[in-house]
């Protein structure tokens, strides 16, 4: 099939138009490279199914595709505080322009949603039933209600122009090709460690994540989009095994025997202090679950930033 990918040049795109190609596809990426990175995708791009477009999806985009993957937007804080305003416009313009273009192809479109719309989850774990507790207004609200948003969005045109849509609810990911100035805490704790310097933490870092790596997550979502029509979402992904951030930093430190020591400085405002999936739903209409262990993952994300060092190329 023809699939566009948007945000195909950021971690997570780049990783599934690598896959998509695998599978043998015709794979056409977009991405503006506000967060993405052309690096991510140099190795495909002698690949002739393989084809970058660059754009911005707050604009509508005229192109011939079967599938469409919707997932441009900047994804961690650092960089969707940069500029709030454009990431609630990625998020909602984004949706609509990419809603439009499958309308009239009768394209599938899949949603990259976030476990964002959680809030700070008065429900733990949390399942795709629960509404979240959202603050509207605060600095992190840009990217959260943005991808609440979408969803209404993707729902809406589901039900009133019957189109074939997949959301996915996605949960903490790490692996090779995350930004390593996105400020996410496994990028964070990895280059410190490396470089030697203090590993910030902040509270006390009881609060919990789960992470999955990128590997399991790319599977999930081709077996989404791939699943009968019926099957709509939202479905949770990530890793339901919890770890707190304090556990975090303590295997980094001993997986790149690091100097590093602990430093612990206020939490953040609306930082959500537990965040752990329900996967159900993912176990039993699509037979996924996470399987990649944490220390094997690390293990690849440590080795790919030491790379990264090693070229001086941690901008």
């Amino acid at each position: 099939m023809r699939v566009l990918v948007t945000g195909g040049g950021g971690f997570l795109g780049s990783h599934l138009c690598e896959r998509l190609l695998q599978d043998g596809h015709d794979v056409l990426c977009v991405d503006n490279f506000f967060t993405g990175r052309k690096r991510n995708i140099a190795h495909l791009m002698n690949n002739p199914y393989f084809e970058v477009m660059r754009h911005d999806v707050t604009f509508p985009l005229y192109v011939e595709v079967d599938q469409i993957y919707n997932l441009a937007c900047p994804a961690s804080p650092v960089h969707y505080q940069h500029d709030p305003v454009q990431t609630t416009k990625t998020s909602v313009h984004g949706a609509i322009n990419m809603l439009g273009l499958a309308k009239r192809l009768r394209a599938r479109i899949f949603q990259a949603s976030t476990s964002e719309v959680y809030g700070d989850p008065e429900v733990h774990p949390q399942p795709e039933s629960y509404w979240g507790k959202v603050n509207p207004i605060g600095i992190r609200s840009c990217y959260d209600e943005g991808k609440r948003c979408a969803e209404t969005l993707f729902f809406d045109y589901y039900r009133q122009h019957n189109l074939p849509i997949k959301v996915a609810r996605i949960f903490n990911t790490y692996g090779p090709r995350m930004h390593p100035n996105d400020g996410r805490v496994v990028s964070n704790f990895v280059v410190q460690a490396l470089k030697g310097e203090d590993i910030t933490i902040y509270g006390e870092g009881q609060q919990t994540r789960s992470f999955c790596y990128v590997d399991d997550l790319i599977e999930g979502f081709v077996r989404l989009m791939n699943s009968p029509e019926e099957l709509t979402g939202p479905v949770n992904m990530g890793n339901p095994r919890e770890f707190t951030i304090k556990e975090l930093a303590e295997q980094v430190i001993e997986l790149t025997g690091s100097s590093s020591n602990l430093v612990f400085k206020p939490l953040p405002q609306d930082d959500p202090k537990q965040r752990q999936p329900d996967i159900q739903m993912a176990r039993q209409e699509l037979g996924w679950e996470p399987t990649i262990r944490l220390e094997e993952g690390l293990r690849k994300t440590i080795s790919y930033f030491d790379e990264l060092l090693t070229l001086n190329d941690l901008d």
